[in-house]
């Protein structure tokens, strides 16, 4: 099983890969550090060129702030297109601002969770979040439905 992480922030990334590898759930987690890279990797595009894309992680982890595009800007995409509009995205952020809820929920977020400050709430939820997503929810084998 395979999870996309798409965080900027080198220290969120660094917490929550650990806190992905205490779950009993094995999975190989793929990070991208802005959103064209994590276009790149899902629709088998620039430095991921010639990937399959049939091949799709089970979620993924998206940070609402990220460079060159935004995880809103990402999330649009993802959902216009036939073989990831169904992709669960979970935004992964800082942010507690109702218009951003709103807005990724309305852009077809799966999920919407605020990053706690505390290391120890960032690590549980984010381990919460791999256990749920790759081991109790459930999608089709195709996502190209």
């Amino acid at each position: 099983m395979t999870i996309l992480l798409v965080e900027d922030n080198p220290d969120d990334e660094m917490l929550a890969i650990r806190a992905l590898k205490k779950t009993e759930i094995k999975s190989k987690v793929v990070v991208a550090r802005d959103g064209e890279e994590a276009l790149d990797y899902l629709f088998g595009t620039g430095k991921y060129n010639g990937r399959d894309i049939k091949e799709q992680p089970h979620v993924v982890f998206l940070d609402l702030q990220l460079p060159k595009l935004n995880g809103i800007q990402v999330l649009q995409r993802l959902r216009a297109n036939e073989n990831t509009k169904a992709l669960p995205v979970v935004l992964l952020t800082s942010s507690d601002e109702q218009c951003d809820i709103i807005d990724c929920y309305k852009s077809g977020a799966n999920s919407y969770i605020h990053k706690p400050v505390e290391f120890s709430e960032f690590t549980a939820q984010v381990r919460a979040l791999g256990e749920y997503w790759l081991g109790i929810n459930r999608v089709p084998d195709r996502l190209d439905y």
